[in-house]
């Protein structure tokens, strides 16, 4: 997967199409991602003791990674990443759209 935590990605398809959001947690066995904002659903929780009144809860549920494209800040465009293995044998991340290096 070349997506990561923190990073920034645009949803392409589904529901949510157009939204932009970072990346929170990453389920690579599943293929899905749970991103800040986007596909909000609502739990009904009951009163426990972290929460002590219980109710309605909205909350990120995860999409699935096709839904999503990096998002490059410097271009301001949705753009695929790739691997790039440096002279000194290290492998980094590089935006397809404009050849920086992501990390």
């Amino acid at each position: 997967m070349h997506i990561r935590k923190k990073d920034t990605v645009l949803v392409i398809r589904g529901e949510h199409k157009g939204q932009r959001g970072r990346v929170l947690e990453m389920y690579p066995k599943k293929k899905r991602i749970l991103v800040e904002g986007v596909n909000l659903v609502k739990r009904h929780t009951r009163p426990s003791r972290r929460n002590q009144s219980g109710g309605i809860v909205e909350r990120e549920a995860p999409i699935s990674l096709s839904n999503v494209m990096p998002w490059c800040e410097d271009a301001k465009a949705p753009s695929k990443i790739k691997m790039k293995r440096l002279e000194d044998g290290k492998r980094v991340r590089v935006w397809e759209i404009n050849g920086e290096h992501l990390d």
